[in-house]
């Protein structure tokens, strides 16, 4: 739809009759129409919704028209209960086979295993357990939605606009003959965020309805869909560089690329024309036409994060110490830390999140078997074993380097005992149960040398400190945050660092024995740094690291070069909210613990940190946090360690297919305004905005320039944030996308914005274009190189 398709050869007649089917067969355009698992899922199942032994309900499930949504039976009426009658694959975390949920797992031996799968979801939206009439539908249905979330996952820009567009046709489409009279346009309008004017709007209809009749068939909804998706901001950035106005050479594309920041060879342009030009004349004939030219800029490959970031490209043989780790807070809980479930399922959201420290809250359980769940409070009990089971099968599927098991102890030494033996039992060899060398410690192995092992962080026994046996030992094993802390520290702690769940308790010699590399002690303060064992850790309550970091900034860096610490919310967070980590990674902090299950903005920046590295929840620190010499103070930057004055220009040009906020009101449209903040050093922290646009989510466009002075760029993150602008009430979120600095793109970019619980917007971007200049020395465009070589000949 965006672009032309290869030169037809086919009839008026025929390519109407073509454009009707494609129009009709979305499971077709998705390369599906002879998938026997999706042909099962559109013509439904009856299933049983489980959520206990006592609670199990017949519903129908069936995969809509649009091959994307999945229609879930519910007998509730109200507003919440609607929304959910209907999943988007998108929306799918994963696919769990057989009785692997709480509610399965209490009912395995009852219920048929084969027969049931649990759907787990992004976000807080509870999982769908789900027992069908026999094993072969269940495989139809856990192939089906995996084969439709790969499908989509891999989807290029235009197919998703493509898809976006006719899913609204179809609903816009009242009585679903095919054909769109002037109402059901303007019904069009309104559902994908748009208020043209009625004289526009009427012009347009008119211009698209060649036959005259007062009714757009297929081929004149694809013109009127086509000037609708016109993006003149693109046309004009073309036009620039094209000497005719009608193709690009490919000696003009290599300009392009130079003003780009990319690789300006001749043989780059050509590939690229290759690759997304679609006439084939102009193909043959090495040019890129305005539709070719439209399918690049939307591609991945001309986004805004740099894609060789996309993959690991850092050193990971360097220390542990030496990297930001991607860390979870009582990941077991699904919301509060109060009332809420506890889980398996928020281990297996964090893991393919790629993060590398999960926390887990261990107490005695019935049976002489453990529990995990947040002590002292009404949280649900989920069994230790199911949660081992759990992070066992998804440790390493997003990531292949070293995941570390924070454990919260408050067991007895007997239940200690049995967490000792589920670990060795079923994580295996994956385990990591001795130093990997004999030679004396003098820094931590590397990412590399970790790969595929798991570590467990906590208390361990040294000989000194008596005799240990299951008789009493006076050693604790809890790695409660408020055990490890010591000294001046601990005296001093507040009491919204409190948490009165965390309780110390006897040391079990077989769990101990488990610990190697991430030895919890108290902190006594800095001291020698080189003399400290690197093996010994430290946790810090939010509130003491920041004070250490604007107190000790230059010591607290030192410390951090070497050893690791981990920082950890107050307990006062009750709803689980979470604090602000970049002051935690100006201070060279690794394990920044967040609540991964509370959305925002914390959570944006931290899905932003990790982006890079391939998501693989490791980030090589810089290198002026990686030394025990080092003199960087986070506090006073300037003209210290990492002080890089750079100027960053960004031109807000345009959004395209913002999402409707007000999904109730029909004829609501989002007044869309664009912020973009600064996160890093607090000298660097700031934000700017955009005006408003009213009433137009589909291609406001601002062309606002907003600038920024970096003094520490390795640590900054860059949040794009797009809000629907109320002037009488708060300001909704509509979308976000944070990145490193680092792998910020010069040039005109898309950034492909993000949900608030960080899946994708799709298709919903930002066009942008981004410049720097480093200690004031602009870099230089191929057009203005070339006139400064021509001045000095």
């Amino acid at each position: 739809m965006l672009g032309s398709a290869k030169a037809p050869s086919a009839s008026p007649r025929e390519q109407s009759s073509k454009a009707a089917e494609k129009t009709t067969d979305p499971i077709g355009r998705l390369g599906l129409q002879d998938n026997e698992d999706v042909h099962v899922m559109m013509q439904g199942s009856s299933m049983v919704k489980v959520r206990s032994s006592r609670w199990q309900k017949t519903r129908s499930l069936r995969l809509l028209e649009d091959g994307l949504t999945v229609w879930c039976e519910s007998t509730k009426s109200s507003r919440k209960a609607k929304a959910q009658q209907t999943f988007a694959v998108t929306e799918v975390e994963c696919v769990r086979e057989g009785c692997q949920s709480e509610a399965l797992r209490r009912m395995s031996g009852s219920v048929p295993e084969n027969q049931c799968f649990t759907v787990v979801f992004r976000g807080a939206r509870k999982s769908l357990d789900l027992l069908c009439p026999s094993p072969n539908e269940a495989q139809h249905w856990v192939r089906g939605l995996r084969t439709l979330k790969e499908r989509v996952a891999n989807m290029t820009q235009k197919e998703k606009l493509d898809h976006w567009i006719r899913g609204y046709l179809r609903r816009a489409d009242q009585n679903q003959d095919g054909k769109m009279s002037y109402e059901e346009v303007k019904r069009l309008l309104q559902m994908i965020n748009i208020d043209l004017s009625e004289h526009y709007a009427r012009s347009l209809f008119k211009r698209c309805d060649r036959s005259g009749d007062g009714r757009l068939d297929h081929v004149e909804i694809e013109e009127f869909c086509r000037e609708l998706l016109r993006r003149p901001e693109l046309d004009s950035v073309f036009r620039h560089y094209s000497s005719n106005g009608c193709v690009l050479s490919t000696a003009e594309l290599r300009d392009f690329l130079g003003d780009q920041g990319e690789d300006a060879s001749l043989k780059h342009a050509q590939s690229l024309i290759l690759t997304y030009e679609l006439n084939d004349w102009a193909q043959k004939n090495l040019f890129m036409t305005q539709n070719g030219f439209t399918m690049y800029m939307l591609s991945l490959e001309n986004d805004v994060f740099n894609p060789d970031h996309a993959r690991v490209f850092q050193d990971m043989s360097r220390p542990l110490s030496h990297y930001f780790i991607s860390s979870s807070h009582n990941t077991y809980l699904t919301k509060d830390q109060v009332t809420s479930a506890s889980s398996t399922e928020p281990y297996i959201r964090a893991l393919n999140q790629g993060c590398r420290c999960v926390e887990l809250d261990c107490w005695d359980g019935d049976k002489g078997e453990p529990v995990i769940y947040h002590g002292h409070t009404l949280t649900s009990k989920v069994p230790f074993k199911e949660v081992i089971e759990t992070i066992a099968q998804y440790a390493f599927k997003v990531s292949p380097y070293p995941l570390i098991l924070s454990l919260e102890n408050h067991c007895s030494v007997e239940q200690q005992a049995v967490m000792a033996k589920h670990l060795r039992t079923i994580l295996g060899r994956k385990l990591l149960t001795s130093p990997l060398s004999k030679q004396p410690l003098t820094e931590l192995p590397s990412p590399e040398e970790l790969k595929g092992c798991i570590l467990v962080k906590g208390k361990k026994h040294t000989p000194h400190l008596g005799q240990l046996g299951k008789t009493g030992s006076t050693a604790s094993f809890s790695s409660s945050s408020e055990d490890e802390q010591g000294g001046s520290i601990k005296s001093t702690t507040p009491k919204s660092c409190k948490d009165p769940t965390k309780e110390t308790s006897k040391l079990s010699p077989e769990l101990s024995e488990l610990v190697v590399y991430c030895r919890s002690i108290p902190f006594h303060g800095f001291g020698n740094v080189s003399e400290k064992p690197p093996n010994e850790m430290s946790s810090f309550c939010e509130t003491d690291a920041l004070r250490l970091i604007k107190d000790s900034g230059k010591l607290f860096v030192k410390h951090n070069s070497r050893q690791l610490s981990r920082i950890y919310p107050s307990g006062q967070r009750l709803d689980s909210s979470n604090y602000d980590p970049q002051e935690m990674w100006n201070g060279g902090c690794q394990m920044v613990a967040l609540n991964f299950q509370t959305p925002g903005e914390q959570m944006d920046l931290n899905q932003g940190r990790f982006l890079q590295n391939g998501r693989c929840g490791y980030i090589l620190k810089p290198s002026f946090l990686c030394s025990t010499s080092s003199n960087f103070n986070p506090e006073n930057t300037g003209g210290g360690p990492g002080h890089i004055p750079t100027q960053l220009t960004i031109r807000i040009i345009s959004a395209q297919q913002l999402p409707k906020i007000n999904t109730e009101k029909a004829s609501s449209i989002v007044d869309p305004q664009v912020s973009v903040e600064i996160h890093g050093v607090s000298i660097d922290n700031t934000r700017k905005k955009t005006h408003r646009i009213d009433n137009n989510g589909f291609n406001p466009r601002w062309d606002c320039t907003l600038s920024f002075q970096l003094q520490v760029p390795e640590l900054a993150l860059v949040r794009f944030v797009v809000v629907d602008n109320d002037r009488t009430a708060k300001n909704d979120f509509v979308g976000q996308f944070t990145l490193p600095f680092t792998s910020l793109r010069t040039g005109y970019r898309h950034v492909h914005l993000l949900k608030a619980d960080g899946s994708s917007l799709s298709p919903a971007t930002l066009f942008i274009h981004v410049k720097v200049s480093r200690k004031g020395i602009p870099v230089k465009t191929v057009s203005e190189r070339i006139a400064a070589a021509k001045g000095k000949a």
